[in-house]
C-alpha cells in the first residue's frame, strides 16, 4: 500500500512540474493504453484486501487529476490539438462531389425496350428462372426428340431432370396463356405482354455467345390477329430503338412454337450496311425471331385455337445493346469492368 502511494506521489510531482505543452503526447504518456495511469491501476492486485478501498479512492483521485491536467493542456495548446493539427482547411466547407454511378447497359436497353412496347399497350410479365419441362418445352410444341432438348443446350437440375434453368422466357408466356385460358371462367383474353428476364444455355463463352444472357419476348393473343399486325409492331419497335433510317427485312424461318415463322434483320449499324465482321460482310444483322403462335401451343394452354390466334417474338437484349452502342464483344457485359461501364453514365 505504501509503495503504491509513493508511486502516485512521484507521478503527481512529475505532472505538476511538467513543462511540455503537447496535449496529445501527454495523453499517450499518461492516459494511453500503455500509459502510467493504466500501469499503476494494475498495482491494485498487489494491495492487501483490507487496504483496497483506500487504494481505489487514491487511484481514482489520481486518474481525475491526470484527466484534468490533460484538459488544461488541450485548452492552452489551442490550434495544436490533435483535432486541428491535421486539418488546415475549413471543415465547414461543402464536400467535393462524389462521382455518380451509372446503370448497366443491359438495364438501359431493357428499360428502353419495355418503354417502347408499353406505349403499344404491352404489359410486363415475369416468371421463375428454374422451370419444369412442360412450361419450357412441352407446352411450346417441342417433341421429346427435338434438338433444343439436347443436354448440350440446356442446364438440367441433376437431382431431377424434369427441372431445368429456363432456356427462354417463353415459359412465362405459357404461364400467362394458362391463366387466360382457364376454363372456370376466371381467364381473361386478349393477352398483350412482354417477358423480360435472364435465361441460360450450355454454350461456350465467346465474343458472340455466353452461358447466360437476357431476353425480351412478346405475345399478343386475340381474335383475328394477322401477320401484318406483327410486322407493324416490330417496325415501330425498330424505328423507336434505332431510328427512322434503319432498313428492315423478314426471312422465312422455323420455330416449333410458331407457324409461319420468320427472322427479322436490320441493316448493320456498325458498317452502315456496307459489310463488316459483325454482319459477316452481308450488311444485315439478325435481331429477333417471330411468327404466329402455333395452334398446338394455344390448345396446350387451354385457349381455343379455333377462336383465338396471335403472334409472338423474342430478342436478345445483349444483341440489341451491341448494335445500339456498337460493342463487338458480348463478354464485356458481364466482366464488371468499371472503365467499360462508366461510359454509359447518362446514356438512354
Amino acid at each position: 500500500m505504501e509503495q503504491l502511494l509513493n508511486q502516485i506521489k512521484e507521478l503527481k510531482e512529475k505532472i505538476i512540474t511538467n513543462v511540455e505543452n503537447d496535449a496529445e503526447a501527454f495523453r499517450i504518456k499518461y492516459l494511453g493504453t500503455k500509459g502510467f495511469v493504466k500501469a499503476i491501476m494494475g498495482e491494485m492486485k498487489n494491495v492487501a484486501t483490507e487496504n483496497k478501498k483506500e487504494a481505489g479512492q487514491r487511484l481514482n483521485e489520481f486518474k481525475l487529476f491526470v484527466e484534468e491536467k490533460y484538459e488544461q493542456l488541450k485548452l492552452s495548446s489551442g490550434n495544436n490539438s490533435p483535432l486541428t493539427t491535421h486539418h488546415s482547411q475549413d471543415l465547414t466547407l461543402p464536400a467535393d462531389d462524389l462521382p455518380l454511378g451509372s446503370r448497366h447497359p443491359i438495364s438501359l436497353v431493357k428499360n428502353k425496350i419495355i418503354s417502347i412496347f408499353q406505349r403499344l399497350g404491352f404489359a410486363v410479365a415475369e416468371g421463375p428462372e428454374v422451370e419444369d419441362d412442360f412450361h419450357n418445352f412441352t407446352a411450346l410444341n417441342l417433341p421429346e426428340n427435338h434438338p433444343a432438348r439436347d443436354m448440350q443446350d440446356t442446364f438440367y437440375i441433376a437431382q431431377n431432370p424434369d427441372w431445368l434453368l429456363r432456356t427462354h422466357t417463353s415459359s412465362v408466356q405459357v404461364r400467362e396463356m394458362q391463366k387466360a385460358g382457364m376454363k372456370n371462367g376466371q381467364g381473361k383474353l386478349p393477352i398483350r405482354i412482354i417477358c423480360p428476364g435472364r435465361v441460360y444455355r450450355n454454350e461456350t463463352i465467346s465474343a458472340r455467345a455466353h452461358c447466360f444472357f437476357h431476353q425480351v419476348e412478346g405475345l399478343y393473343i386475340a381474335e383475328n390477329v394477322s401477320f401484318a399486325d406483327l410486322k407493324q409492331t416490330l417496325y415501330f419497335f425498330v424505328q423507336e430503338m434505332f431510328g427512322k433510317d434503319v432498313k428492315v427485312r423478314f426471312r422465312p424461318s422455323y420455330f416449333p412454337f410458331t407457324e409461319p415463322s420468320a427472322e427479322m434483320d436490320i441493316s448493320c449499324l456498325i458498317c452502315g450496311g456496307e459489310g463488316c465482321s459483325v454482319c459477316k460482310k452481308t450488311g444485315w444483322v439478325e435481331i429477333l425471331g417471330c411468327g404466329m403462335v402455333h395452334p398446338n401451343v394455344l390448345d396446350n394452354c387451354g385457349i381455343d385455337s379455333n377462336k383465338y390466334n396471335g403472334f409472338a417474338f423474342g430478342m436478345g437484349i445483349e444483341r440489341i445493346a451491341m448494335l445500339k452502342y456498337q460493342i463487338k464483344d458480348l463478354r464485356l457485359f458481364s466482366e464488371n469492368d468499371v472503365r467499360f461501364l462508366k461510359q454509359f453514365t447518362g446514356a438512354v
